[in-house]
C-alpha cells in the first residue's frame, strides 16, 4: 500500500535497472543481474525497503545496477556491513553482491561467521576463478596449476571449495547458479531470498576477459543440473539432508548447479534469524524506537531490544 492507501502497482523486472552496467561485453555479471532483476520482481520487492551490499570487484558494482538502496564497502568486508543494516532494521531485505576474492579471500573469515549466526542475508558470489578487477591474477578457487599473470608457472595452492565449505560449517542454504542460465538462477534467488536466515548462492559467472578456460561453453557441458530449484535433487532425496549434500557434491566436485541444501524452515532457528524473521509479521512498530522522528535508542530500549532475541 501507499502512503495515501491505495495499491502499489506491480513491480516489473525493469523497475529494478538503473544505469548502464561498464562491465566487458560478455561478462557473466550481466546473466546474475538479469536473473536478481527477474527474481525481485517475481518476489515484488519494494526497492525502497530492499539494500544491496557490494564488495570490492567487479561483481560488487553490481550494486551500482540495481534500483535499491545501496552501499559498497571495503575488500572482504561486505558481510560484515550487511549484517549491521539487517540487526539495525530487520524489516529490510538485505541482499549482498561480491567475488570469489572479496568472498572466498580476504572475506573468507566473515562468511564463515555470517553462516554461524545465520543473518538474514542473501549472499550472491560471482564466482569466475580470477581477479578481474585487477587484471588476472589467481584467486582463492583457482584451481591448482592455473596460469595467470601472478602464477606464470601455475597455481600452487589448492583451492577453496566454497560449497563443501559452507555444507560443512552448517550453513542454513546453499545453492550454485551459472550465469549462462540466468532463467534457472532467477529460480535459485527466489528461493534463497524466502529462506529465513543465511543463504549462499554461488554464481559460477564466466570472466571473458582474463579467464579462458573456465568458460560458458565449459560450464555449460560441465554442471550437472540438479533441477529448477524444486527442493529435491535428481534422485529424489530431499535437500535438508546436510551430510548427504555434502557427499554428493565433493564426489561430483562442485561441478552441479541447482539448490543444493535447505535446512527446514522450523529447525533451530537462530537468534539472528529470529531478528530477521520478525520483519514481515506486521507487530513490529513498537521494537524500533529509534525509527520514530527526533529521537534514538536509551540505553534501557537497547537492552530490551536485544533481550527480544536471546532466547
Amino acid at each position: 500500500m501507499s502512503a495515501a492507501g491505495e495499491l502499489r502497482p506491480a513491480v516489473t523486472a525493469a523497475d529494478y535497472r538503473l544505469g548502464t552496467p561498464t562491465w566487458c561485453p560478455g561478462c557473466g555479471d550481466y546473466g546474475v543481474l538479469r536473473a536478481l532483476q527477474k527474481a525481485a520482481a517475481e518476489l515484488q520487492l519494494v526497492p525502497e525497503q530492499t539494500v544491496v551490499v557490494g564488495g570490492i570487484g567487479c561483481s560488487g558494482k553490481l550494486a551500482y545496477y540495481f534500483r535499491a538502496y545501496a552501499f559498497h564497502g571495503v575488500h572482504g568486508r561486505a558481510l560484515p556491513l550487511a549484517t549491521g543494516i539487517k540487526l539495525a532494521n530487520p524489516r529490510l531485505t538485505v541482499l549482498v553482491a561480491g567475488g570469489d576474492g572479496d568472498g572466498y579471500g580476504i572475506g573468507l573469515g566473515h562468511l564463515l561467521h555470517a553462516m554461524r549466526r545465520d543473518v538474514d542475508l542473501t549472499y550472491i558470489v560471482m564466482d569466475n576463478h580470477i581477479y578481474g578487477l585487477t587484471k588476472g591474477q589467481y584467486s582463492a578457487t583457482s584451481r591448482k596449476g592455473f596460469r595467470t599473470r601472478s602464477s606464470p608457472a601455475g597455481s600452487t595452492e589448492e583451492p577453496v571449495h566454497p560449497l563443501e565449505l559452507a555444507l560443512a560449517a552448517g550453513c542454513g542454504f546453499v545453492a550454485q547458479g551459472f550465469a549462462g542460465d540466468p532463467d534457472q538462477l532467477s529460480r535459485i534467488l527466489v528461493s534463497a531470498i524466502r529462506h529465513p536466515g543465511f543463504a549462499l548462492v554461488n554464481v559460477l559467472s564466466p570472466c571473458v576477459t582474463f579467464n579462458h578456460e573456465d568458460t560458458y561453453d565449459h560450464w555449460q557441458n560441465a554442471l550437472v543440473n540438479l533441477g529448477a530449484a524444486d527442493g529435491v535433487d535428481p534422485d529424489g532425496r530431499p535437500t535438508w539432508d546436510r551430510w548427504g549434500a555434502l557427499q554428493r557434491v565433493a564426489a561430483a566436485q562442485e561441478l552441479v548447479r541447482g539448490v543444493i541444501y535447505q535446512r527446514p524452515v522450523d529447525s533451530q532457528a537462530t537468534p539472528c534469524a529470529k531478528a530477521g524473521q520478525v520483519a514481515g509479521d506486521g507487530r513490529d512498530s513498537d521494537l524500533y524506537p529509534a525509527q520514530r522522528p527526533g529521537r534514538g535508542l536509551t540505553l534501557d530500549e537497547q537492552e530490551e531490544y536485544l533481550a527480544r532475541f536471546a532466547g
